[in-house]
């Protein structure tokens, strides 16, 4: 019996140190750790969404690891949620490998609750790795009735002066408070109708810049949330804010410039100021101090201030100490409140706000004639300059913007047409200097002219401050070419200077609208070089909003009437299909197409309707258009391609993408319509814009002589570049024919000494269409170009951005349209940088968000040894790199945790690939699929891998 219990004994003792092992071990082991938690494709945001959605990558050493299964918790507090005590959701263990668009799926969540989370992963091993770090969300505002402030306002239209451009001054509000006890918590929520600052006690709250955003203002407009507890203190407070006509009341678009009788004032004549500041004590009272006719106004020093055409500021007329307490305000008056509209929506800002990116310090100043002064900046830009400047008071600065210089040096302003781009500086003669930064106007430019200083300014008296849109960087791409990394670097600053709260077409001239053409033929490139959801959540609004009676998605959007002949275009319209389904793609986010279905089968059943019932344009099928056809192959070289054409591929293309998000949504029998639908089109194109050979045709007799349609002088021709990469790309060509396509596309370039001729539409799928039809090296000639027209022949003119006109300069002859329309900070032909990343770096996604994607880089015959590319998916970093080395390419990537890859690799010679110098076979992560045109495929999890092969 001793024996016998002393064994026992023992046996316990062996179970519980097995216990502990085990448990240490697993400790250990799960290493599957969350990272980059965001709310809304947010850090930390403030919402107003139900059922917000969560999103994290993963990181782990190793290869292959998976998430087979999470957890998340949601408590109202940090001490709840560090003991895991989930108070407002517990999802418990999820099985599955969902890292993102998880919707929170707990208690309902009152307006103003702020929600803490974290969430934790099991391993493939089925291990649990740690709690990520905590993460918050903060719900905004939900109704109306959560808004106790008015709008108040300050009527000052009488005050502006000019008789092309009435600018009023900017009005300023303040409000002092007495606080009665310490705070605990305090939110200030803002909006405008029109563009804010606001202050408390003197300081400036927040760092956006021309918030709210831009929206309908007759159906919505957003607000932003700022956490001040740290602003406010017990005792007396003061309460200001400075608001400006912006895009609500300030000149619009080209208006000015074609007669529109309507030039500013589009949603509004005053702009108006909605806030409250809601302070939560420590004693557990709340106080709510809200906009009202207490609130006393006044103008001052901004005598001007309108979003296009600059700002003027008298530094003699300046508040000091305005927004803190004991300002003397007994000659400012009470404000005016004004009535609110019922139907108007207010609503949590969705995207990212503007914000300074990085400050450009003069590279030269230059003395001119007149005493002026011209400041190099050294790259074109969009956003506005810190002036630092002594003189006597009253002196005047008078700043002008430019993106380029005539040959004589001079400043080149020509092409900013109507949009006057000038701000003025009065000094009040301060001994040590005065600095100041417009508050509510950007430009678009490099150089800036300055007229008024009494002595020669050194490089520090101007300072560039890029403005951008926060858009997450998420792309690198490199190669050992200086000529396309050149290009790239263009491409990334035309983006940066053009999403400024909408996708703007360009920063420096009278338009400055959000362009749909562009933003369509842009937005997957736009994908690989910042993370665009936030951006796109909020723009899919602006368009939606926008959507015209006959159902028809407008040319730009927000879409104010800038001319009444603006209505709708094929190619353009589309963006209403291709962005959210670009969105669903690259994100995996299928409550954007739930969010925008009804209007996305509202413009497919226009579209269908006005085929009536033949599914196909036939020449002259949108002849009420203005212009004629809409804008078809925009700036394209040579014969035109027939816009009606174009306008059945886009057809077509828009019904394929119904078909896939409606199988994305559950949706089987609308999946099923618009696939039939799409094959009708195809097939409907194919008989009348194609011969029996599969050759490109049209009846250019049915346009005349062109006039009414853009370039319609040049004539039509349905054989053409552009049509031919359009309908590759968008796979309206039978399977057996698309070969020919290719090779026809081929001869055309090679007709056109190797050149390209396409436009706004017909540049995005030439190289990809190329590279789809296997002529790869054709694409690299392209690419690689220095001739005109081309991405090359931009570099070595000077380019720093890209331009709107493939011939926009060249150096030795100058400008080209000038006055009338020509831009040199224009995406639209920055669309190859799909095919840079596609298909030079070969990532493409398979499954929706890259949970699965594929790596296939095709390596150029000459000029580009190596290429280097990275992107940041919302599934995780993804690294494609190859380079040429003798016989051999080596091709190094990386694959996020929780995704799997299917690797391409470049070779004929399948058995003389190795990853980390070893066969493939000594490697259990590896699967080698097979070969197939010239690439050996293999499927890999996730970690770092190194690729040889001979080529």
């Amino acid at each position: 019996m001793k024996f016998a219990r002393l064994n026992a004994l023992t046996v316990w003792l062996m179970t519980c140190f097995i216990t502990i092992l085990f448990t240490t071990s697993e400790a250990i082991s799960a290493n599957l750790t969350p990272v980059h938690l965001r709310t809304e494709y947010k850090q930390n945001p403030v919402v107003d969404v139900d059922k917000p959605r969560l999103s994290w990558e993963l990181t782990a050493t190793g290869r292959g690891q998976l998430q087979t299964a999470y957890q998340i918790l949601v408590a109202s507090s940090t001490a709840l949620l560090n003991a895991e005590k989930a108070d407002l959701w517990n999802s418990a263990k999820v099985t599955g490998n969902t890292t993102n668009q998880i919707e929170y799926a707990g208690k309902t969540l009152p307006s103003r609750t702020i929600c803490y989370w974290k969430v934790r992963s099991w391993d493939k091993s089925g291990q649990p790795g740690p709690w990520s770090a905590v993460a918050t969300w903060e719900m905004g505002l939900l109704t109306k009735a959560d808004w106790s402030a008015n709008w108040i306002g300050n009527d000052l239209t009488t005050l502006g002066k000019g008789k092309t451009y009435h600018l009023p001054p900017a009005p300023f509000f303040r409000k002092e408070i007495q606080l009665t006890a310490p705070v605990k918590k305090a939110r200030l929520y803002v909006t405008s109708l029109g563009l804010y600052e606001c202050q408390i006690n003197g300081k400036r709250i927040g760092t956006d810049y021309f918030t709210p955003g831009w929206t309908d203002y007759n159906k919505r407009v957003y607000y932003q949330t700022y956490d001040v507890t740290a602003n406010i203190k017990t005792g007396k407070n003061a309460l200001g804010a400075i608001i400006a006509d912006g895009w609500y009341a300030g000149y619009l678009g080209y208006a000015l410039l074609v007669g529109n009788p309507v030039v500013k004032n589009f949603y509004g004549d005053v702009p108006l100021l909605k806030a409250q500041l809601e302070v939560e004590y420590t004693n557990g009272k709340t106080e709510t101090i809200a906009t009202d006719q207490s609130w006393k106004t006044s103008h001052g020093p901004i005598l001007e201030a309108d979003i296009l055409n600059g700002e003027t500021y008298n530094a003699n007329l300046a508040f000091d100490n305005w927004s803190k307490p004991g300002f003397n305000d007994t000659n400012w008056k009470s404000s005016t409140v004004f009535p609110d509209k019922a139907d108007r929506q207010i609503e949590a800002y969705p995207g990212n706000p503007v914000r300074a990116f990085q400050e450009l310090k003069a590279k030269t100043v230059t003395p001119k004639s007149g005493g002026h002064y011209l400041f190099d900046l050294g790259q074109n830009f969009a956003g506005v300059v810190r002036l630092c400047v002594k003189g006597n008071k009253g002196d005047t600065l008078r700043l002008r913007f430019g993106e380029v210089l005539f040959p004589n040096g001079d400043i080149m302003t020509e092409n900013l047409r109507k949009a006057r781009a000038t701000d003025t500086y009065i000094l009040k003669g301060d001994p040590k200097g005065e600095t100041w930064t417009p508050k509510f106007t950007y430009h678009g430019f490099q150089y800036v002219d300055v007229a008024g200083f009494r002595s020669a300014p050194g490089l520090d008296a101007i300072t560039g401050i890029v403005l951008t849109s926060a858009t997450p960087e998420t792309g690198t791409f490199e190669t050992d070419n200086k000529l396309i990394n050149k290009l790239y670097q263009n491409i990334v600053w035309t983006q940066r200077s053009n999403y400024v709260d909408v996708p703007t077409d360009c920063p420096q001239r009278d338009e400055r609208l959000g362009w749909t053409g562009d933003a369509q033929a842009y937005v997957q490139s736009a994908t690989f070089n910042n993370d665009i959801s936030a951006f796109f959540t909020k723009w899919l609004v602006d368009l939606n909003d926008a959507q015209r009676p006959d159902n028809a998605y407008p040319i730009y959007a927000p879409a104010p009437n800038v001319r009444k002949t603006d209505t709708y275009s094929p190619g353009w319209s589309e963006a209403g299909i291709i962005c959210p389904y670009t969105i669903y793609k690259t994100y995996g986010d299928t409550r954007v197409i739930q969010k925008f279905w009804p209007n996305m089968v509202a413009y497919l059943k226009f579209m269908e309707a006005k085929s009536q019932g033949t599914y196909v344009y036939k020449e002259g099928s949108f002849a009420e258009v203005s212009p004629k056809g809409g804008f078809g192959d925009w700036l394209s070289v040579g014969k035109k391609t027939p816009p009606d054409m174009l306008a059945t591929l886009y057809f077509g293309y828009a019904a394929s993408m119904m078909a896939d998000m409606a199988k994305a949504i559950g949706k089987p029998d609308e999946a099923t319509y618009y696939t039939t639908m799409f094959t009708k089109i195809k097939q409907a194109f194919m008989a009348h814009y194609a011969d029996s050979n599969g050759r490109f045709k049209t009846n250019s007799a049915a346009y005349g002589n062109g006039e009414g349609y853009v370039d319609g002088e040049m004539g039509f021709e349905g054989h053409t570049q552009t049509a031919y990469a359009n309908a590759i790309y968008m796979n309206m060509i039978a399977p057996n024919l698309t070969p020919k396509a290719g090779n026809w596309l081929v001869d055309l370039i090679k007709a056109n000494d190797n050149k390209l001729s396409t436009g706004f539409l017909g540049v995005k799928p030439l190289l990809p269409s190329l590279s789809m039809t296997g002529h790869t090296n054709q694409a690299y000639k392209l690419l690689l170009s220095t001739e005109y027209p081309s991405w090359g022949f931009e570099v070595v003119n000077g380019a720093n951005t890209i331009w709107e006109r493939w011939n926009s300069y060249i150096k030795g002859k100058g400008f080209e349209n000038n006055a009338g329309m020509n831009s040199f900070n224009h995406y639209a032909f920055g669309s190859v940088n799909e095919w840079l990343f596609g298909n030079a770096a070969g990532i493409k996604a398979e499954e929706a968000g890259y949970r699965t994607f594929i790596i296939r880089p095709e390596l150029a015959p000459e000029g580009i040894n190596a290429v280097n590319a990275s992107y940041q998916s919302i599934n995780g970093t993804i690294v494609s790199s190859w380079k040429k080395e003798g016989n051999r390419v080596r091709l190094n990537v990386v694959v996020p945790v929780n995704t799997i890859a299917t690797v391409f690799i470049p070779t004929t010679k399948p058995e003389s690939v190795l990853e980390s110098n070893k066969a493939l076979t000594a490697s259990p992560d590896i699967r080698v699929i097979g070969t197939r045109d010239g690439f050996l495929q293999v499927t890999v999890g996730s970690g770092t891998y190194q690729f040889s092969a001979v080529i």
